[in-house]
């Protein structure tokens, strides 16, 4: 997608997130160059989504030092989530079930200002022509073609297979050209077949420039391995694959997030900072 900015360039030590009752993650180190896949392992509650929340700047890190396309966090939270896009983060970024592919895609390009519009009004021809170009790209990087849905881009989102439903949520975090794109649960419930194209969609997204954070179980070989899992597990497991960092963390722990006007707001579980995050810190 030609649209896409140049990827961001990550750079973690020892990065971990710690709540009230305890850490979410802790100890991960991530050195990344743009365009790098990163896949996200570990079992669920060990902190994977609120690692991908922190990376973009949706969570605040509590303990060590982290940039992303060189800005630190958690000080620039605020301009990394400008420069950064989640996708398929349940309780976050959500699906609408009633809504259509075609009207998640419009309401996706009313929500910011095309480059180089200037003033240009929404019902204006020139405006139109840039918002069916900006949704034509989108639906391109993750090779989601309407005519193969049932109706169209009039399909509503309830009547998805599960693999174009996670292709729509790419599609809406693309829109804008993300420096860095984060999606949770990337072949959760998908057949073998499906994973395997789920990941080669995100690997042809770096190979146009942006990096990708990815949660999921079956990454590709030439991925960058970042693992969550708690360390006594690790010592009980064979030898990590080179380049897998590794971090603990306890069940239903909490983390903190910045909102946009620049303050705390406290997270209860890991399970629920998603949901704690879409009501007091969307972006």
């Amino acid at each position: 997608m030609n649209t896409t900015r140049q990827g961001a360039a990550v750079d973690a030590r020892g990065i971990g997130v710690e709540g009230p009752r305890g850490w979410a993650f802790q100890g991960i180190d991530i050195s990344a160059e743009p365009g790098t896949l990163i896949a996200v392992r570990g079992s669920s509650g060990s902190g994977r989504t609120c690692l991908l929340l922190a990376l973009t700047g949706r969570m605040r890190i509590t303990e060590g030092t982290a940039t992303v396309a060189g800005l630190p966090l958690p000080q620039r939270m605020g301009t990394v989530r400008s420069r950064t896009a989640i996708a398929h983060v349940p309780g976050v970024v959500d699906l609408e079930p009633a809504l259509t592919v075609g009207e998640h895609l419009r309401e996706q390009a009313l929500l910011h200002r095309f480059q180089g519009l200037g003033a240009s009004l929404p019902w204006s021809r020139r405006h139109k022509e840039a918002t069916r170009a900006r949704i034509d790209a989108a639906l391109a990087t993750v090779r989601l073609d309407p005519d193969t849905l049932p109706k169209g881009l009039r399909t509503a989102v309830r009547d998805l297979e599960r693999i174009e439903a996670l292709r729509l949520s790419v599609a809406l975090g693309m829109m804008h050209g993300p420096q860095l794109l984060a999606v949770d649960d990337v072949d959760l419930k998908l057949s073998e077949a499906e994973r395997a194209a789920a990941w080669q969609m995100l690997r042809e997204i770096t190979r146009e420039g942006t990096t990708v954070v990815a949660a999921g179980s079956d990454a590709p070989a030439d991925a960058l391995l970042v693992s969550t899992a708690r360390k006594d597990t690790q010592a009980a497991a064979p030898a990590a694959a080179e380049g897998e960092s590794t971090a603990t963390a306890d069940e239903a722990t909490p983390a903190e997030d910045e909102s946009a006007t620049g303050q705390d707001e406290p997270h209860t579980t890991e399970e629920e900072a998603a949901h704690a995050f879409a009501k007091t810190g969307r972006a």
